[in-house]
């Protein structure tokens, strides 16, 4: 069911994941409060402990739940027999999409690639500090080597000789995750337009040209 439906026409469950991801997402994992969770979604405390009993486990299943269905809107896009050059382009869409489609989502997983609890004296004070990085490795590392497999069998004839694929794949990724991270500063950073297809065509091929007029990233 779409987050972008009213309250009242989600389950109680659907209703705390969303106000969970909205919290985590303003405050971090280790300052968020469940009783603030709880009144987001519109309940009480004790009912979200019903249908989740701790922080960890709700943080849990909304980082999981996303990575989940990003992780199959994927596959649906690697699989067939279409143009290699067709299905990148589609897969990095599509990653781009889901960022946009759920903008508190970004700030939550750069909290968890930055905050490191290994250099960090006082844990407890950082916006991260949650499961999330152990989820990075379950779920966002075996996506990335889902793709990168993909992009080294069927594009192999395209790629630029000596790509690192998955160093490269990284680099789009984080660009993505970064520019649906920062809000209000995204024109003025990265300027107006979408080039992320442009410049994943410049990284991955080396017969790319930017200026292509079939390019519907092409800036012009």
């Amino acid at each position: 069911m779409s987050r972008q439906q009213a309250a009242g026409e989600l389950s109680t469950a659907d209703r705390i994941l969303h106000a969970a991801e909205l919290e985590f997402a303003a405050v971090g994992y280790a300052p968020a409060r469940l009783a603030d969770i709880a009144a987001r979604a519109g309940i009480r405390r004790p009912s979200l402990l019903y249908h989740f009993e701790s922080k960890e486990l709700l943080y849990r299943a909304v980082v999981e739940l996303a990575f989940d269905q990003l992780g199959a809107q994927l596959r649906r896009f690697m699989g067939g027999d279409g143009e290699f050059e067709a299905q990148l382009e589609a897969v990095v869409r599509s990653f781009a999409s889901f960022l946009d489609a759920r903008p508190t989502l970004a700030p939550i997983l750069v909290r968890e690639l930055i905050d490191d609890p290994d250099h960090d004296e006082d844990a407890t004070r950082r916006g991260g500090g949650g499961p999330g990085r152990a989820i990075v490795l379950e779920r966002v590392v075996p996506l990335l080597t889902l793709v990168e497999n993909f992009i080294r069998e069927r594009g192999a004839e395209r790629l630029r000789p000596g790509l690192p694929v998955r160093a490269a794949l990284v680099q789009v990724a984080a660009n993505l995750l970064l520019r649906s991270s920062v809000g209000g500063l995204r024109v003025p950073l990265w300027g107006p337009g979408d080039h992320a297809m442009t410049l994943a065509k410049l990284l991955f091929f080396a017969d790319h040209d930017p200026h292509d007029p079939l390019d519907p990233l092409d800036p012009k």
